[in-house]
């Protein structure tokens, strides 16, 4: 088992792609963790990640810079026209780590061949590899068709203002993007049941993210004397409700085309009804919803209860208990059908909703020559990738340049398998050395495709 950790020999030979992976690992084993509370925020860490950026990535760091959001930044890669200016965007900040992780989290450590740790794909990996991108083609004295702009955000994983703050810095300076391009989609493999090719996904939308707190009230007391239908079992009865409950599926337009382009690759009793999407698409919804989560969130709105809450002592019966509801809409749904379903779910006027967060479904963006690049710079990359439209289930901070931009997309230049893909927010994230180096080689490429 080959392994570079943190103390071990590092890939530090001559060529530039053990350098890039060295830079990975250092910026890896920065801990940028984002908090919804700026007091539980570690500045030092994010300070430090923008001290290593710049000494990781010098040349880059001579163009025009803008910090935005305390530790966010901003920056202006002059082209030879400014007609169609791009954006491409990633983010530094990480979420916290759980459970048991085969490799240290904030190790950068590389074995058998993979990158562990905390932000390899989520989204340092797409960070780093932006960069180096950048700093290569700025060292082979290359300039870009078009104004190329990096934006880096700081607060993505808590839905914080880094994202807005630097849409506001580029409307204040008049950019108005071509196309803006962020983190989401993959060169994904076991993506879909039977399929064996990769899929080159390209988010041309993504879900809404909205998030509800369901809370019941009561007069609490001593343990002893509980009363039925305490504010915990009315949570707990909410709760049941809702995850027995589900929003009408569907297939959105992105989504049609995405198992049309898959149906030639599709073992022959899915072909045709994957080929024939747009006709059978209830038929095809369902058999989505029944072949697991990841497919079933591709066809409706999602709901998942994320935090609980209640007494403060074993022996106390809570005066209020709360429920915190994730909810990723639908393109074709509002944050309105979502709330008014969770109400009719719950079924209980003593339950009560408070919003902590509305966001509607992002619009969908066109597959014009800003698609058509992105396509062909994958299949110049990936050969043996599909590449096709879908809906982002997740959320991104290219929702905010939305405001903007008509063409905002989200892909990931990185081979990801299914297990990897569960990694995100989980344990044991990591990304495959060849898979980093193929995403650094897909940015040049696609910079070095502007068109004039």
């Amino acid at each position: 088992m080959a392994t570079w950790g943190a103390t071990d020999e590092r890939p530090t030979a001559a060529d530039g792609e053990g350098r890039a992976v060295a830079k990975l690992q250092a910026l890896i084993r920065i801990p940028t963790v984002s908090d919804r509370d700026p007091e539980r925020v570690d500045t030092a860490a994010f300070e430090a990640f923008g001290r290593e950026l710049e000494r990781q990535f010098p040349l880059l760091h001579t163009l025009d810079r803008t910090t935005v959001a305390e530790h966010g930044l901003l920056v202006h890669w002059p082209g030879t026209s400014a007609e169609r200016p791009v954006v491409l965007m990633a983010h530094l900040d990480v979420v916290p780590v759980e459970g048991e992780w085969q490799h240290p989290a904030f190790g950068g450590d590389v074995v058998d061949g993979a990158i562990w740790g905390r932000g390899t794909l989520d989204d340092k990996g797409q960070l780093v590899a932006v960069c180096e991108a950048v700093e290569t083609l700025l060292a082979a004295g290359f300039t870009p068709a078009q104004d190329v702009w990096l934006s880096f955000g700081c607060t993505e994983e808590v839905s914080g203002s880094g994202a807005s703050d630097a849409v506001a810095e580029l409307t204040a300076r008049g950019v108005r993007p071509w196309f803006v391009l962020d983190e989401g989609g993959a060169v994904a493999h076991q993506a879909f049941p039977g399929v064996s090719t990769p899929v080159g996904v390209i988010g041309v939308t993504e879900k809404g993210v909205t998030s509800l707190e369901l809370r019941a009230e009561g007069r609490g007391g001593h343990a002893s004397t509980p009363a039925r239908r305490g504010p915990t079992a009315r949570i707990a009865r909410a709760i049941t409700r809702l995850d027995a409950s589900a929003m009408p599926s569907r297939l959105p337009e992105p989504t049609v085309e995405l198992f049309r382009r898959m149906a030639p690759h599709a073992p022959l009793p899915l072909r045709a009804l994957m080929a024939n999407a747009a006709r059978l698409a209830p038929v095809l919804a369902r058999a989505l919803v029944a072949a697991g989560p990841e497919a079933a969130a591709m066809t409706r709105t999602t709901f998942a209860v994320t935090t609980l809450s209640g007494s403060p002592a074993l022996n106390v019966v809570a005066q209020t208990a709360r429920a915190g509801v994730n909810i990723r809409v639908m393109v074709g749904d509002t944050v309105a059908d979502a709330v008014e379903h969770v109400r009719a779910s719950v079924g209980d006027e003593h339950v009560h909703l408070d919003m902590i967060e509305g966001n509607e479904p992002s619009p969908v963006s066109p597959r014009d020559e800003a698609f058509e690049l992105l396509e062909a710079t994958i299949t110049a990359v990936f050969p043996d990738a599909v590449p096709a439209p879908y809906v982002m289930m997740a959320a991104t901070d290219s929702r905010f340049f939305t405001e903007i931009c008509e063409r905002v997309y989200r892909f990931a230049p990185f081979r990801m398998t299914k297990a990897q893909r569960e990694a995100i927010h989980s344990y044991d994230e990591h990304l495959g050395v060849e898979d980093f180096l193929d995403g650094i080689r897909w940015y040049r490429r696609l910079i070095e495709g502007l068109p004039a």
